[in-house]
């Protein structure tokens, strides 16, 4: 008997082991789920005109502004301007207080939408934070103001 009493004590201990893995999976699984809907994604002009980007889904849209593109509108605090990579250029628009740092010809990384005019929507934007910043998917490129262009280094 004393056996029996034994082994069903091992037995329960390895139904609630199990029981305990397959609750820290199913915890796992529900946070990659609901973290996939909500992540931004990175995404270069380039990208959005050659794989599209659907109206209303959250990314990140990086690159750099376009001089000449600057617009401030009357109310003060809503802006307009072009994001290029030297491939493709998309026109942004964001209502708030820019960064110091954000101007025409340096680097930007917006966070947003676009709306269902091909418009991108910011909700944040992040500047270069020092004359050397550049977004990782420009690296080796060099920007000219005067001319739009981008251009890789040699």
């Amino acid at each position: 008997m004393a056996k029996t009493g034994a082994m069903k004590s091992k037995h329960q201990r390895l139904i609630l082991a199990i029981i305990a893995l397959v609750a820290v999976v199913a915890a796992g699984l529900l946070a990659a789920s609901a973290l996939k809907d909500e992540a931004a994604y990175f995404y270069a002009p380039d990208d959005v005109k050659t794989k599209g980007v659907e109206p209303g889904k959250a990314i990140r849209l990086g690159g750099m502004v376009v001089a000449g593109s600057l617009k401030k509108a009357a109310d003060g605090v809503t802006i307009t301007f072009d994001v290029t990579d030297g491939k493709a250029t998309v026109p942004a628009t964001f209502t708030g207080i820019a960064p110091d740092l954000f101007r025409e010809g340096s680097g930007v990384v917006a966070e947003g939408a676009f709306d269902e005019t091909g418009t991108f929507v910011a909700t944040e934007l992040l500047a270069k934070h020092d004359e050397r910043y550049m977004p990782r998917e420009l690296e080796g490129m060099n920007y000219n103001a005067a001319t739009h262009e981008m251009k890789a280094d040699r």
